[in-house]
């Protein structure tokens, strides 16, 4: 199943899918040292999101967020590409300062954890494997 949404990142990676129903705030909500979201009660919680692709509607919190996701870039524990339903101006910018292959207008709830996804920044396209 191929699904096209929008361009936001350049870029092509292929690895497995970590979905949330749930926004996410990088700053404060993900630990960039070790890729694990720390927010509490949030439905990943606990979880690593480092070397996946990160389905999710949209980014929420701090513009410092999009400093986050450089430090995990640098610290090697960036996602290895992210999906949004909406794509916000935080979650856009971090993708491209840290080079994060990134698409939007998907229908994420078409998407489950554990598929294998490819996602082409350079078509705006995620392919379910």
């Amino acid at each position: 199943m191929k699904l096209i949404g929008r361009k936001i990142y350049k870029g092509i990676a292929e690895a497995e899918a970590i979905v949330t129903k749930d926004g996410i705030s990088f700053y404060g909500g993900i630990d960039p040292d070790t890729g694990k979201v720390v927010e509490v009660g949030h439905e990943l919680e606990g979880q690593t999101i480092s070397g996946k692709v990160l389905v999710f509607p949209s980014g929420k919190g701090s513009t410092v967020g999009s400093y986050t996701m450089y430090r995990m870039m640098k610290n090697k524990n960036a996602p290895a590409a992210i999906v949004n339903k909406e794509i916000d101006t935080i979650i856009a910018v971090g993708c491209i300062i840290s080079e994060i292959p990134c698409v939007d207008k998907i229908e994420i709830d078409k998407i489950k954890t554990g598929q294998n996804l490819i996602v082409n920044g350079m078509e705006g396209t995620v392919e379910v494997k």
